[in-house]
């Protein structure tokens, strides 16, 4: 049998966190004189209260947790969290159904940034605030997730991440504590900057520090409808880019820059790969504004690449509309939704270091071919990539294409047509935020949606923010026999 007590005491920490964090929007709500305070306090405390239960039923049992317990904490504490956070959405002045409420939430930690709100620019300031801080709340706990629990359990081939830093063995929980506590110093340090810079620049300093914390956590909520576009301002607009890039590099590196090792992070072939990546598509896009709509080199530049970046790094804000620019563009965003960033940063999408896995393999199995008596091996970083890795890297991708088959048929049985479907289908799994199309593109909103699509999108957020193992190792029989 399988101990829940440990699993019950970290998720019981973890809704205090929550409800503490509800005491925000509850200062700022009262601070604008808006009634909405109430709910959220009336949120805050009774996330509290269940969590504060939690934590005291199940004391004394925290440092006690083996890898079966990590995989049902992980994925029960994210599917926890948005329930409870969705609670001042849904008794809010914005009268949201649970269903919409429960995706907002679940799109805010997953930190993949659709949405089925509309008016944000009139919208409470303690919804904005809170929207803000559920994307920064999930960017941290998925840069703990990925750095110290993934790799243990061998996710997608997370396991290339065992690093000599850390000690993985079988105690989880305090190793993840104490990696927490140093990657987030870094992280509410990097969140402040964001902020100054915005303010200097000329956003109003609210506005600046929800997008200071969707920019960090590449989530993508904004205070506006027209995201980041309604501030017309290029200086704006390359600070936010900026910083959707720093939040989809490694974290543990940023820290092995601080120890005194400034050229960790270009050492890193991720790290290497995501930036040259990151050039080639905005020199394609700039150029093609250029060359084919009649954009100059400045507008070209500051709306192409912006957007490239936002949808590469699965942040999600747009300064335009980029699904008019044609077919070709609309072929470009599609495909560049499921690449991300690097693993152990805030981004999202299939990862730089899995398709870096697989080409590697790649070459090193047509050398074979051509060469039967040569010995090739695949190397990441230095070090020979172990069959355990590749094979996991494979099944990582066949499985998210065929999930992606797989809901985009179901949405599409819901009564969405194929694009909307395979859109929502590309951008939920991906953790992107808008999708291709009238409906879910860069301007508009999830709302049209029925609710069955809202629910199947809002799985697939968690299932692709979770690395989809995660969650489909629960359903082997033999998890549970242990």
């Amino acid at each position: 049998m399988i101990d829940l007590r440990p699993i019950l005491y970290a998720l019981g920490a973890l809704l205090l966190i929550m409800a503490t964090a509800m005491l925000v929007p509850v200062a700022t709500d009262i601070m604008s004189q808006n009634i909405d305070w109430q709910i959220f306090l009336i949120a805050a405390m009774f996330t509290g209260v269940f969590g504060g239960m939690l934590l005291l039923a199940n004391s004394g049992t925290a440092s006690d947790m083996n890898l079966r317990q990590a995989f049902i904490l992980t994925n029960l504490s994210w599917v926890t969290l948005p329930a409870f956070a969705a609670l001042p959405f849904a008794f809010s002045e914005l009268d949201l159904s649970y269903t919409d409420a429960f995706f907002e939430a679940m799109s805010g930690l997953t930190t993949t940034g659709s949405t089925v709100i509309s008016g944000l620019d009139t919208a409470p300031p303690g919804i904005l605030i809170w929207r803000g801080l559920l994307q920064w709340i999930g960017g941290i706990g998925i840069i703990v997730m990925t750095v110290a629990i993934l790799p243990m359990l061998q996710v997608g081939g997370m396991q290339l991440f065992k690093t000599e830093s850390f000690d993985y063995g079988e105690k989880i929980l305090p190793r993840a504590t104490q990696l927490s506590s140093a990657i987030g110093g870094l992280y509410l340090s990097a969140t402040a900057l964001c902020m100054l810079l915005l303010v200097i620049a000329g956003m109003k300093p609210f506005d600046a520090m929800v997008h200071a914390m969707t920019s960090i956590a590449t989530g993508g909520f904004s205070t506006s409808d027209g995201s980041v576009g309604h501030f017309d301002s290029g200086l704006i607009h390359f600070i936010i880019a900026i910083f959707m890039l720093l939040g989809s590099l490694p974290f543990v590196i940023y820290l092995q820059v601080l120890r005194g090792r400034p050229i960790a992070l270009w050492r890193d072939e991720q790290v290497r790969a995501f930036l040259k990546l990151i050039i080639g598509f905005v020199a394609i896009v700039t150029l093609w504004l250029i060359a084919f709509k009649g954009f100059t080199v400045a507008e070209a530049f500051q709306y192409g690449g912006f957007n490239i970046i936002s949808v590469i790094t699965g942040t999600g804000y747009a300064t335009t509309d980029y699904g008019q620019w044609g077919s070709f563009s609309v072929s470009l965003f599609f495909f560049a939704m499921f690449i991300g960033g690097c693993a152990g940063s805030t981004s999202c999408g299939i990862k730089i270091f899995r398709y870096l896995v697989l080409l590697k393999s790649m070459r090193s199995w047509v050398n074979r071919i051509f060469h039967p008596n040569g010995i090739f091996v695949a190397r990441y970083n230095g070090h020979p990539i172990e069959d355990t890795v590749r094979n996991s890297v494979m099944a990582f991708l066949i499985l998210f294409a065929a999930l992606v088959f797989v809901l985009a048929t179901l949405l599409a049985a819901t009564g969405l047509d194929w694009i909307t479907a395979f859109a929502g289908a590309g951008t939920s799994l991906a953790n992107v935020g808008p999708g291709l199309g009238p409906i879910i593109g860069p301007s508009g909103t999830f709302a049209p949606l029925n609710d069955m699509a809202k629910w199947l999108l809002s799985l697939g957020m968690l299932v692709g923010r979770l690395e989809i193992f995660t969650i489909l190792v629960l359903l082997s029989p033999a998890f549970w026999r242990g």
